[in-house]
């Protein structure tokens, strides 16, 4: 079923090239998310829905791409029918559609791209391609995210599945990257060592649960890179070391045991980056967290840590904005609307498409 609510929070100082009443469309299907949202230029959420694949994609322990892309098909137009109807507009009523137009699996790029190219024809309004990753660059400057807005530049620490990132963010299309994974990312890792412990897809939060259980003493896992200097990660080493003691053979407390020196492993990990960053960084206003990992109150706990340490605010948005979702597509197309920025309708999706080659 998909999932909608509202939102009644507004912003004041947006640029007159763009009026605070218009309503900006916005779809998210890069993954395994199909994401539609209505949001006005001020940033008050008129609604949003977002239907998850999980049942399509469970039997196969991960995420295939013609699945997704074949669900993205079948259900976003309904979903966008259904989000006008929530936000009580029509297509004439769109001031313009924002779409996700990569990072992310090919497939499912095409189908919202096109349907938000296709919109965008039919009621002669712009289009924006968005940057999924700067989707979640900018989700924190959504009003009510953070009290009285952030400012940039801030630093962020992207953790999904298929992200591990520290970034500078110091403007609407303009990203420094300060580190990144050196091989899996980490909720590809939270995933991996969740189904080493027999647990089910996604593994992430079947993980945390786990480890809620366990003693993180126990068995004595690596913590990769700790201490060294600059703020890339890697993440390899401590899947191998969670799969070498599985391998011995584990009881229930065992597993809960492990899960639990796993996930403080992780959190001391980035924690010790994050703080690594910040010192690359000065002048960052906030220290911000997204992405699926985001979710994981353990890794809030540590990076929160830092933060204070440092004598920043930690900005994490709400756990539903920190995985994929529309809302964070449809601010975004917001934020490059209010810079003037538009896209032309043969801009191409890409399945790869780095924060530094975005430009403003």
């Amino acid at each position: 079923m998909a999932e909608f609510r509202a939102g009644a929070t507004g912003q004041q100082g947006l640029d007159q090239g763009l009026d605070q009443g218009a309503l900006v469309l916005g779809l998210e299907s890069s993954c395994d998310e199909t994401a539609a949202a209505i949001l006005r230029a001020d940033g008050t959420i008129l609604a949003e829905a977002v239907l998850s694949q999980l049942a399509e994609h469970t039997p196969y322990g991960g995420v295939v791409p013609e699945i997704a892309a074949r669900s993205h098909l079948a259900h976003l137009p309904a979903l966008v029918r259904r989000v006008l109807d929530a936000a009580g507009t029509t297509p004439a009523g769109l001031a313009a559609v924002a779409a996700t137009a990569g990072p992310g699996l090919i497939g499912g790029l095409i189908v919202g791209a096109t349907l938000g190219k296709g919109i965008a024809i039919s009621q002669g309004i712009p289009y924006v391609a968005v940057n999924h990753l700067e989707g979640h660059a900018l989700t924190p400057r959504l009003p009510g995210v953070h009290p009285g807005g952030l400012a940039f530049p801030y630093l962020l620490l992207l953790l999904s599945g298929g992200h591990c990132q520290c970034v500078l963010v110091e403007g609407v299309g303009r990203h420094r990257r300060l580190g990144t994974t050196l091989d899996d990312a980490v909720g590809e890792a939270f995933d991996k060592s969740a189904k080493l412990l027999g647990l089910p897809w996604p593994g992430g939060p079947h993980l945390e649960r786990l480890a809620a259980g366990g003693d993180a003493t126990r068995f004595t896992l690596p913590r990769p890179l700790l201490g060294r200097p600059g703020c890339d990660f890697s993440f390899s080493g401590l899947k191998t070391a969670v799969a070498n003691i599985v391998a011995k053979g584990l009881d229930e407390q065992g597993r809960a045991d492990v899960a639990a020196g796993f996930q403080a492993a992780v959190a001391a990990t980035l924690a010790n980056r994050a703080a690594h960053a910040l010192a690359m960084a000065p002048g960052a206003t906030a220290l911000v967290v997204s992405g699926g990992v985001a979710a994981n109150q353990g890794v809030r706990a540590a990076l929160a840590g830092v933060a204070a340490r440092a004598g920043l605010p930690m900005v994490a948005p709400p756990i539903r904005l920190c995985t994929d979702n529309a809302v964070m597509i449809a601010w975004a197309g917001i934020e490059r609307l209010r810079a003037g920025l538009v896209d032309a309708l043969d801009h191409a999706p890409r399945p790869r498409w780095p924060l530094s080659e975005i430009g403003a």
